[in-house]
C-alpha cells in the first residue's frame, strides 16, 4: 500500500510544488483549496504521474466544510500518512492603528484557526497510519516581527506554539511534527498581501534571487523522507540576500 498525503491551499504556491513533488515520487494525493478549477487543473496534471489524486474544495476558514471535507475523505481513505498545513496568508501591510480588521480576521481565520480546523479534522486518518507526520508552513515572521507585519507575524508566532505543543501533544501515537518556516519566495504572496498590485509585489523581489516554491517543496519532501526514528522539529530557510524578517541585502549592495 502507497503512502498518502494531503495538502492543504494546493491550488498555487508552496502547496502547488509540494503536491507535485510527492506525486512526482508516487504518493497518492489529495489537494484542497478554495478555487475548485485551479483544484481540478492541478488533479488532473498530478494524475500523469500514475498516482490517485482527490481534489477537496473547501476554505479552512469555515469549520462546517472542513468537518464534511475529512468525512468525505475518510469514506475514501482508511489512513493519512502526511497532512501538511500550507493554507494562509498576508493581507495588508501597516502599523496597528491604520490595520484593517477585517484583513486581521481574514489572517487569523486562515492561519490559525484554519490550520486548527484541519489539523483537529483529519487526526483520526493521522492516527491510523504507521507513519503519520503534519508538516505546518510556518514563516520567519514566525522567529522574527519586523515593521508594519504586526497581525501576519502574531499568526505565525502562533503556528510557530502550535507546531511546539502538537509535537508534544502527539508524541504518544507516534506522530512526526515539523515546521517549516521560509523566508522571501516569489509566489502569489505578495499579489495577495497587496490586493493584486502586481507592480508592488514585484518590487519586494528586486535585484534579489528569492526561494521559489519548489525549494520549500523539497525540503518538505526531504523531512517526510527520513528513517522512523528522525523528525526535524523545525526548519527556518531562507534565500542567500537574507537573514532574517529585518535583515536583506540586495545584489548591488554586496561586498565585492
Amino acid at each position: 500500500m502507497g503512502k498518502n498525503i494531503l495538502v492543504t491551499g494546493a491550488t498555487s504556491g508552496f502547496g502547488r510544488a509540494i503536491a507535485k513533488k510527492f506525486a512526482e515520487n508516487g504518493y497518492d494525493v489529495c489537494i484542497t483549496g478554495r478555487r475548485s478549477d485551479r483544484l481540478e487543473t492541478l488533479k488532473k496534471e498530478l494524475e500523469q504521474n500514475n498516482v490517485h489524486v482527490i481534489a477537496l474544495n473547501f476554505d479552512v476558514r469555515n469549520r462546517d466544510e472542513v468537518e464534511q471535507a475529512a468525512k468525505e475523505l475518510s469514506a475514501k481513505i482508511d489512513s493519512l500518512d502526511i497532512l501538511v498545513n500550507n493554507a494562509g496568508l498576508a493581507a495588508g501591510l501597516a502599523t496597528i492603528d491604520e490595520g484593517d480588521v477585517d484583513d486581521w480576521d481574514t489572517m487569523i481565520d486562515t492561519n490559525v484557526k484554519g490550520l486548527l480546523y484541519v489539523t483537529k479534522m483529519m487526526l483520526p486518518l493521522i492516527k491510523k497510519s504507521e507513519q503519520g507526520h503534519i508538516i505546518n508552513i510556518g514563516s520567519t515572521a514566525g522567529k522574527v516581527t519586523y515593521l508594519n507585519g504586526n497581525v501576519y507575524c502574531a499568526t505565525k508566532y502562533a503556528v510557530e506554539a502550535l507546531n511546539q505543543t502538537m509535537r508534544i501533544d502527539l508524541l504518544p501515537y507516534g506522530i512526526k511534527v515539523t515546521a517549516i518556516n521560509p523566508g522571501m519566495a516569489e509566489t502569489e504572496f505578495s499579489i495577495v498581501r497587496f490586493k493584486g498590485d502586481e507592480d508592488k509585489a514585484k518590487g519586494v523581489y528586486d535585484d534579489l534571487q528569492p526561494l521559489k516554491a519548489e525549494d520549500i517543496a523539497d525540503v518538505a519532501f526531504y523531512t517526510a523522507s527520513l528513517p522512523a526514528h528522525v523528525c526535524i522539529n523545525d526548519v527556518t530557510m531562507t534565500c542567500t540576500n537574507q537573514a532574517n524578517s529585518t535583515y536583506t541585502i540586495r545584489n548591488k549592495d554586496l561586498i565585492k
